[in-house]
C-alpha cells in the first residue's frame, strides 16, 4: 500500500481510520496533498473529490446528517479552508459532526508574505466545539520552532537525542489532540477543526507505515437526573392543566412509540410537531402556523401553556415564539443531551438527557391525567383549520401555494425530503405530510446556502431516492453543487421558480417598486435549463396545474440520470393567495 512519508500524515490518516471516520470529501490542492494521497490509496475510506469547497462541506454535512457519523472534508490552505465556514456554522447549530481537515504552511512561512497563506489556527473559533491545531514534524534545525531553538551541542549524539526527544514530545501532542477532536465531534455531535502543518517536499511516498498513534477512546457519562429536580417537575406536572410538547427538527425514528403514546393518552398535553419534526400521531397537532396565525390576541393567551416541554433542535415557525414570548409559561423545561436555548425566554430547567430516557425517567411517574379541556380546545380549532384549507386549496389559481399542495401529496413512499430555506421550508409546514417520508433541513442557521449540497450529500448516503425541493434563488445560489460525479441516478428536485425571493413579498415593505424589485426581491429571468444540460441532469419545466400533474405522473420514474422539474410560478399574486389564506382559515 502506498503511504505519505510525512509522519504527520500518517498519523491523521490512521486516527480517523481507527475511529470510523469512512467518508472523506477532498478538495483538490497541493498543501494537502500528503493527506489526500494516504486517503486516496487506503480502501477502507470512501473518498469524493469536489472542488468548491462551499460546496464540499456541505456535501460532507449532508453525509454526516444522514448517517449521523463523523464525515471529513479535506482542502489545502489558505482561503479554501474560509469556504467551508457556512457548514461549519450549520453544523454547529444544527449538531452535526463534521471533521474539517486543513492543511496549513509550516509556522516560519506564516506572515511573511508566502502564497495561499491565512491565519488559519482557530479561524472558527466560535462556532467549533475543538480545535486541534497539530505542530510540524521535526526534519532538521531549521523546523524547530523558535522558542525551543536547541542549545549549542558538544557532540552529535547529544544533538541527535534532543531532536529525537522534540520529535516525541510534537507526535505525543498531535496524538492527543486529534483524538480529542475527533472524540468529541462524536460525543457531542458538532463540527472539529484539524489545522495540520506540512513543510515541503509534499508528494513523497513510503511503502510501509513509520508511525503507530495512540488511540484513545472515551466513555459517554450520562448524568443522572437529580431525584429533587424530577420530583419537583412532577408536582407542576400532575397539577397543570395546560401542557404543551413542542418539538423541532428531529431525527427519524429517535423516539420511541411507547412515550409517545403515552403523551396522547393526556387530554392536559398537547403535542405540536413540524414537518421537520419527524413524528406522527394522529392527535398531535401539526401545521403550526396554520393553527396559530388566524387566532385573537384572546384565544392565544387562553390556548397558552402553564408548562412548555421542549426537544429537537431549533424551531421554524415564528407565529409560536411569537405566542409563547408573549404569553410565558410558567415553566420551560428542555430535554437535551448538549444544549439547552432559551428561545422563549423562560427556561428554567434543561434535563441533559435524550428524549426516550427523561421520558423514561418521568413519565412512568406520573401519578393520573389532569382533568382538562385543553386537547379538546385545540383540537377543535385543528378540524376547524383543515376544514378552511380544503376549502381555500378549491379557491386558489395557479401559485406556490397550490404548487406546494400538488407536489407534496406526489411524493412517493419511503422517500428522503431534503426541503430548502425560506419559502420552501414554511410552505411545506402548512401540509401533511406522508408518514413513511424522512424531512431534513438546514435550520442551523436557516440560510439559503448550500442546500443543494446538503441533499446531494444526503442522497449519496442513503439508499432510499431523495427529493429536493427548493427555490430559485437557493438554486441558483448553489448551483456549483451539480459539479460532482456522484449525484444518484435516483436524485430528484424540484425548483420553484418566482424569479426572485418570494418570501420578501409576504415581509413587510414597499412591494413592485424599482428598488423592492432590485434589492430585496431580487428579480431575474434565469432558469436551469443550461445548467441541466451541462451537468448531464434531465430538464422539464411547467407553468400551470395540469401540465404540472401530468409531469409529476413520470417524475419519479426510474430513468439513467438525475431529473429536475422546474415549475413558474406568477410571482405577482403567490403573496396574495398566501396570506389570503390565513384570513380565510380563521
Amino acid at each position: 500500500m502506498i503511504y505519505p512519508k510525512i509522519l504527520l500524515a500518517q498519523t491523521v490518516i490512521q486516527l480517523c481510520k481507527a475511529k470510523n471516520i469512512q467518508h472523506i470529501v477532498i478538495s483538490p490542492g497541493s498543501r494537502n496533498a500528503p493527506l489526500t494521497i494516504g486517503f486516496t490509496n487506503d480502501a477502507f475510506f470512501k473518498c469524493y473529490s469536489i472542488v468548491d469547497e462551499r460546496c464540499a462541506a456541505f456535501f460532507a454535512l449532508g453525509i454526516a446528517q444522514r448517517l449521523k457519523e463523523p464525515t471529513a472534508v479535506v482542502c489545502t490552505s489558505g482561503s479554501a479552508l474560509l469556504n467551508y465556514y457556512p457548514a461549519v456554522a450549520e453544523a454547529f447549530y444544527s449538531d452535526i459532526p463534521l471533521v474539517v481537515i486543513s492543511a496549513d504552511r509550516p509556522k516560519h512561512l506564516i506572515g511573511i508574505g508566502d502564497g495561499q497563506t491565512i491565519n488559519q489556527k482557530n479561524v472558527f473559533e466560535n462556532h467549533i466545539l475543538y480545535a486541534a491545531n497539530l505542530k510540524l514534524d521535526l526534519k532538521d534545525e531549521k523546523n524547530v520552532p523558535e522558542h525551543e531553538e536547541l542549545p549549542i551541542f558538544k557532540n552529535l549524539e547529544n544533538k541527535f537525542e534532543r531532536l529525537l526527544g522534540l520529535q516525541k514530545d510534537i507526535q505525543t501532542h498531535n496524538e492527543t489532540e486529534i483524538n480529542a477532536a475527533i472524540n468529541l465531534a462524536r460525543i457531542k455531535n458538532g463540527p472539529v477543526h484539524i489545522n495540520v502543518p506540512f513543510d515541503e517536499p509534499l508528494y513523497e511516498t513510503v511503502d510501509t507505515l513509520t508511525v503507530s498513534p495512540e488511540i484513545i477512546d472515551v466513555t459517554i457519562k450520562q448524568e443522572a437526573i437529580q431525584d429533587y429536580v424530577l420530583q419537583s417537575c412532577l408536582e407542576d406536572w400532575n397539577t397543570a392543566s395546560k401542557k404543551m410538547i413542542l418539538v423541532g427538527m428531529n431525527n427519524p425514528n429517535q423516539i420511541e412509540n411507547k412515550w409517545l403514546d403515552e403523551l396522547a393518552k393526556d387530554d392536559s398535553v398537547i403535542v405540536l410537531t413540524e414537518t421537520t419534526s419527524n413524528l406522527h400521531d394522529p392527535s398531535f397537532f401539526k401545521s403550526i402556523d396554520q393553527l396559530i396565525a388566524p387566532l385573537s390576541e384572546e384565544e392565544k393567551q387562553q390556548l397558552s401553556p402553564d408548562i412548555l416541554v421542549t426537544f429537537g433542535s431549533l424551531i421554524v415557525s415564528k407565529k409560536i415564539k411569537q405566542l409563547l414570548r408573549k404569553f410565558r409559561p410558567e415553566h420551560h423545561w428542555h430535554i437535551d443531551n448538549k444544549t439547552a436555548n432559551d428561545t422563549f425566554f423562560c427556561l428554567d430547567t434543561h434535563f441533559k438527557k435524550s428524549p426516550n430516557a427523561f421520558f423514561e425517567a418521568f413519565l412512568p411517574r406520573v401519578t393520573h391525567y389532569v382533568t382538562s379541556d385543553y386537547k379538546d380546545t385545540w383540537e377543535a380549532v385543528k378540524q376547524h383549520r383543515l376544514k378552511k384549507h380544503k376549502a381555500y386549496l378549491e379557491t386558489i389559481p395557479f401559485s406556490d401555494f397550490s404548487v406546494f399542495n400538488t407536489v407534496l401529496k406526489s411524493i412517493p413512499d419511503h422517500y428522503i425530503l431534503q426541503s430548502g430555506n425560506s419559502s420552501a421550508i414554511r410552505y411545506t409546514q402548512l401540509f401533511k405530510i406522508n408518514k413513511t417520508i424522512e424531512v431534513f433541513c438546514n435550520r442551523g442557521t436557516s440560510g439559503i446556502d448550500g442546500s443543494t449540497s446538503t441533499a446531494i450529500g444526503c442522497a449519496v448516503a442513503n439508499e432510499k431516492p431523495t427529493l429536493f425541493i427548493t427555490g430559485d434563488l437557493s438554486f441558483l445560489y448553489d448551483s456549483n453543487a451539480l459539479w460532482n460525479n456522484y449525484i444518484p441516478k435516483n436524485f430528484r428536485i424540484v425548483i420553484v421558480n418566482n424569479q426572485g425571493g418570494g418570501i420578501f413579498r409576504i415581509l413587510p415593505g414597499h412591494k413592485n417598486t424599482e428598488n423592492f424589485d432590485t434589492y430585496f426581491e431580487t428579480n431575474h429571468h434565469l432558469t436551469a435549463e443550461h445548467l441541466c444540460k451541462m451537468y448531464g441532469i434531465n430538464y422539464e419545466s411547467v407553468s400551470d396545474e395540469n401540465t404540472l400533474k401530468s409531469s409529476l405522473e413520470t417524475f419519479y420514474s426510474e430513468e439513467d440520470r438525475p431529473k429536475l422539474l422546474e415549475i413558474f410560478t406568477p410571482k405577482q399574486i403567490n403573496d396574495e393567495v398566501l396570506l389570503n389564506y390565513f384570513d380565510f382559515i380563521r
